[in-house]
């Protein structure tokens, strides 16, 4: 497939009113290094082993399974289909996406809620195990969600701080491997400096503890898809927020080689009167993480983020048109799991049927992570947008 030749998107600036970000500002402060005299960045006793999960999760054509949300939300997910939010009709349908046979050709990690990492299957065996089987490496959802910030424009921060050491080694002793923590960033109320700086602080700790403790973070300020804006807008946003994540990051010594990304793709708000297509979508975000993230970084895992099923399969596919700095994959929960809700309706005939269409939305992505994915077949119901205004996880 021909590259795309495409022209960059302008150049941003990082705040209202214009100049350097924080980051640029403060990079320029820092004093100069005598030359020999860097010493590397290390992740305590864990360094081999972090660097080893991250490209073991960011390999060629594979991608992560996202099913860590929350009891709440999972019970969501069930009612749309007659079910009541029981532990055991969680299990059930957590049983069912991580027994699928053949799903490690695919999926390289699978994030779980807290529940399901210390679950097992009606027969007994450990999930973690079933994983393994696979060859997908068991991570941890280990936030512990969103509140409102006081101070802001009606923003959020991301609670979880308080005991994440001892959580992180209680999980790697359960066999998770790495790890998730969510903040989000809203356009439509602002966002305020208070509210990004936050963002990336907590981010930065997060990833500095769970490093500590044996896990790969999963860094994810989620730029909201609600609103208006055009997409010029969400660049000049994602730059703003990348570029304080990265100083925050490297402030605490976080070792690059040993996380993964997972951003927002760069589009417009979900009520902007126009569509973005599939290409100005990858030359936005492309533009974005070429900015912004070291090519020390091994993956960036895109979440879908009410995207439809296929739409973030186009866009990715899109993305991987011609080679990058990074391994670009995908980190979806909706655009793998809502065709697979929608066939099994909670009976247990049609479960092998369920399976498969976890298959055939797994190895959709994975030949959109090689770039080699076409959009003809797929089903009408996998077009459809799962945006929700004010979602949440």
């Amino acid at each position: 497939m021909a590259s795309m030749k495409l022209s960059a998107p302008p150049a941003t600036s990082q705040w209202i009113g214009g100049g350097r970000s924080t980051f640029e500002r403060r990079v320029s402060m820092l004093p100069m290094v005598r030359r020999g005299a860097v010493a590397p960045i290390r992740a305590g006793a864990y360094t081999d082993e972090l660097v080893q999960t991250a490209k073991s999760i960011a390999s060629p054509g594979r991608g992560i399974l996202a099913i860590d949300e929350s009891n709440a939300t999972c019970g969501k997910r069930l009612a749309s289909i007659g079910l009541d939010n029981t532990e055991t009709n969680r299990q059930a349908y957590r049983q069912l996406l991580l027994t699928t046979p053949g799903l490690g050709d695919y999926i390289s990690g699978a994030i779980l809620f807290e529940e399901t990492l210390y679950q097992s299957t009606t027969g007994g065996k450990k999930f973690v195990e079933c994983l393994r089987d696979e060859n997908i490496m068991p991570g941890i959802k280990v936030d512990k969600g969103l509140v409102p910030l006081p101070g802001s424009n009606n923003e959020s921060w991301c609670q979880g701080l308080d005991g994440l050491a001892s959580r992180c080694a209680e999980y790697y002793k359960q066999g998770a491997r790495f790890a998730k923590w969510r903040t989000v960033v809203s356009i439509p109320c602002g966002p305020s400096a208070l509210a990004v700086k936050e963002a990336a602080w907590g981010l930065a700790r997060y990833a500095a503890i769970s490093q500590d403790n044996g896990l790969v973070p999963i860094v994810e300020p989620e730029i909201l898809l609600d609103g208006d804006h055009a997409i010029e807008r969400t660049l000049e946003v994602a730059e703003k927020v990348w570029s304080e994540v990265f100083f925050y990051l490297a402030e605490n010594n976080v070792m690059f080689e040993g996380i993964l990304l997972k951003p927002s793709m760069v589009t417009p708000g979900a009520e902007h009167k126009a569509k973005a297509s599939p290409e100005t979508i990858a030359n936005y975000t492309l533009t974005m993480l070429k900015r912004r993230v070291p090519p020390a970084v091994p993956g960036i895992m895109f979440l879908s983020g009410g995207q439809s099923e296929v739409e973030a399969t186009l866009n990715l596919n899109a993305m991987n048109q011609s080679p990058n700095p990074w391994h670009v994959s995908f980190s979806y929960a909706r655009a793998l799991q809502n065709s697979v809700l929608k066939t099994w309706k909670g009976l247990p005939e049609n479960i092998d049927a369920a399976q498969k269409a976890l298959l055939v939305r797994a190895k959709a992505n994975s030949l959109a992570q090689l770039g080699r994915y076409s959009a003809d077949g797929e089903a009408e119901e996998a077009k459809k947008g799962m945006f929700q205004k004010g979602y949440t996880y």
